[in-house]
């Protein structure tokens, strides 16, 4: 990508693995909100220093190792792999608390600081930022780790289990996948968008409601999580939750968003951001594993990488299916 709407699929060298590092063969990554915000303009990286064009996106990906570099455990060769997107610097104190998403010198896959990411055949990324796929989590699931860590950090966020009834805004990709966290959890789970086609979907996934803002009922929900692109979303979520309850933040919208402080004080509610899957990464494989939540029917189609640009703009195959996510083979 070179510059707002002007993308292109380019000829570059094979990669050579450098130390600590590997080079991946990419098998399928996902088209994310993230992405199109870069191909937009809008993203609020390239306004604040952390990018620039050009640069390549992708950091939903999956893949098998093909080299290994200097110190590296060769072990690793032939392995189905994911990776963290945040690639701290290893040595601040978030770092060594565990906190490298949070880092201030991160690079970020595809995303932050020039670190190309895995719309391309190959992917050069650390040796230490790798988790092994388990037989059990195909390629489609595999690229889907990423963002299901995300929401299961949102569902984690939300404190609801056997009983609860949570309200999610936003059933797209994050926002379906938390619900199906919750789900599992045993939670009553809700859904609040804006298309019938979305909230088709969300029905068919088995949510105990999805509604329209003109529809939704008066329920008490006991956590809401703001998983849209919307900013007067924000406000709403403090507003339906029940007092004592918890707020989730994950969705960014292009412009500020406003809560009043003193609703969230006189509810005594409990406000929870989430930046970030990284702490959640293996705990989202295990779980794909073990059938808790399959994230494989929210994928509408797989294109390969000359339709990249088109589906940045709002594109679909005909024959794409319901669900909100685009991935793309780049070996197509």
């Amino acid at each position: 990508m070179t510059g707002p709407g002007a993308c292109s699929v380019q000829d570059v060298p094979s990669l050579t693995a450098q130390a600590g590092e590997v080079v991946v063969d990419v098998a399928r990554v996902g088209v994310c909100g993230t992405d199109v915000e870069f191909f937009t303009g809008h993203m609020a990286y390239l306004h604040d220093g952390h990018a620039a064009y050009p640069m390549r996106l992708g950091h939903e990906w999956c893949g098998v190792v093909s080299q290994t570099g200097d110190g590296v455990d060769p072990g690793w060769t032939g392995r189905r792999v994911v990776g963290d997107t945040m690639l701290g610097c290893g040595d601040c104190p978030r770092c060594r608390s565990g906190r490298q998403h949070v880092c201030e010198s991160r690079s970020e896959v595809g995303i932050r600081n020039g670190r190309p990411g895995a719309l391309a055949e190959q992917l050069a990324v650390p040796a230490s930022s790798l988790l092994w796929l388990p037989d059990g989590v195909d390629d489609v699931a595999g690229a889907m780790v990423e963002p299901g860590a995300n929401a299961l950090r949102a569902a984690a966020g939300a404190g609801a289990g056997d009983g609860s009834r949570v309200l999610v805004l936003g059933p797209g990709t994050i926002g379906l996948l938390a619900a199906g966290f919750l789900r599992a959890a045993g939670a009553e789970v809700h859904a609040l968008g804006h298309t019938e086609a979305s909230l088709a979907f969300a029905r068919q996934l088995g949510l105990d409601g999805a509604w329209s803002a003109a529809q939704l009922p008066p329920l008490h929900f006991d956590a809401v999580i703001d998983a849209s692109n919307a900013a007067e979303l924000p406000a709403l979520a403090l507003e339906l939750v029940e007092p004592g309850g918890r707020v989730v933040y994950i969705g960014l919208a292009d412009t500020p968003s406003a809560i009043d402080t003193r609703t969230l004080a006189l509810k005594d509610v409990t406000a929870v951001g989430v930046l970030s899957g990284s702490p959640a990464l293996a705990d989202t494989i295990e779980r794909y594993a073990r059938g808790d939540v399959d994230p494989r029917p929210l994928v509408a189609a797989t294109v390969g990488l000359s339709d990249v640009g088109a589906v940045l703009e709002g594109w679909r195959p005909c024959d794409a299916g319901p669900g909100p996510k685009v991935q793309v083979d780049p070996r197509r």
